[in-house]
């Protein structure tokens, strides 16, 4: 099969040709037909987080196929089926965590694309238990982001636990931000989206935020307090420090700042504010496979819908180039076939 590997932090990925991949039992075999390309994938290739990616590395955790081969011991699934391989590629489904409903946060679990080979590949191999079909009137295309663009977002919003009606500031209209936004409008807030450009502001407006504002030109925190007196929660997607601490300052008392983006700086965090006011800082990452589920279900019933360009496998360092330069608006997502 043809897939493309990274051998060494920071060097361009090889397209190759591998073994496909043989299964255990509990395993399945999915010819991919898409994968999305997340940066994260960026991040694992360059070594950039304190945990490292295993080397050498298939990346892609937002690969979406049919299920060509089954595990002995698979019987929920079959031959045929439509499914994504998200970025909790496996979990022990035993401790604390997978009891209670939390299997992103298990200590053993396994990476699609980063502890384990991905799906920037022909056909991946994965875990029967942790693939979840795909809705039938969602395509291929349509389909990879959400497994794990659309179901962070997704999961950033049901953590900051605010009810309809209620305003949320979304803090970066990029490849997460903009599925945020529509997300947010579809369980009912009220959104502000924070970026820069008129491309994104627009775009943001068009997919229902009710107030745009460009960080580099307007009064961010003076125009959400005075129009919205602080909102309820924070969605911060952006990677910046200014981001951060806009999005920790936009918020009322009580409010909730629900953090995404991954910035390589440490962020101060102002304890006195966040005692006197009662500010909640919550680190969220992906979603479970239930979150899964329901993510996919607003994008099935035609409320969310990623924006997407559509590439080749064999233009991944391409890709890497526009992503590290800032030139992607939407999400990339490479057809295999």
């Amino acid at each position: 099969m043809k897939a493309a590997v990274t051998y060494g932090y920071k060097e361009p990925l090889v397209i190759e040709e591998r073994p496909t991949p043989t299964l255990n039992p509990k395993d399945i075999l999915v010819k991919i037909h898409a994968c999305g390309v997340c940066h994260t994938d960026l991040h694992a290739c360059h070594g950039d987080w304190p945990v490292k990616a295993k080397l050498p590395l298939v990346p892609g955790h937002e690969g979406v196929g049919e299920i060509v081969a089954l595990g002995a011991q698979i019987t929920h699934l079959k031959i045929g089926d439509r499914v994504g391989i998200p970025w909790l590629y496996s979990a022990c489904g035993h401790c604390e965590y997978c009891l209670s409903g939390n299997e992103n946060l298990c200590l053993a679990q396994q990476n699609a694309g980063y502890s384990v080979d991905g799906s920037y590949a022909q056909y991946c191999k994965a875990h029967g238990d942790y693939v979840i079909k795909i809705p039938d009137n969602l395509t291929y295309v349509e389909a990879a982001p959400l497994f794990c663009a659309g179901v962070t977002t997704y999961k950033a919003l049901k953590v900051a636990n605010i009810k309809p009606g209620d305003w949320v500031a979304i803090f970066g209209v990029g490849g997460l931000g903009h599925l945020a936004v529509q997300y947010a409008v579809a369980m009912g807030f009220n959104v502000v989206a924070v970026d820069t450009g008129a491309d994104k502001l627009t775009l943001a407006k068009e997919l229902g935020a009710e107030i745009c504002l460009d960080f580099k030109t307007d009064d961010v925190i003076g125009q959400i307090l005075k129009q919205t007196q602080g909102v309820h929660a924070t969605i911060c997607t952006a990677v910046s420090k200014a981001g951060f601490e806009q999005s920790y300052r936009a918020i009322r008392r009580g409010g909730k700042c629900v953090l995404v983006g991954l910035p390589p700086e440490d962020m101060p965090i102002p304890i006195f504010d966040t005692v006197l006011n009662g500010v909640s800082i919550i680190g969220s990452i992906v979603g479970t496979r239930q979150d899964l589920v329901e993510c996919l279900d607003f994008a099935a019933r035609g409320k969310v819908k990623a924006i997407t360009i559509e590439k080749s496998l064999e233009d991944i360092n391409d890709i890497f180039n526009d992503m590290i330069a800032g030139e992607i608006n939407g999400r990339v997502v490479m057809k295999m076939c």
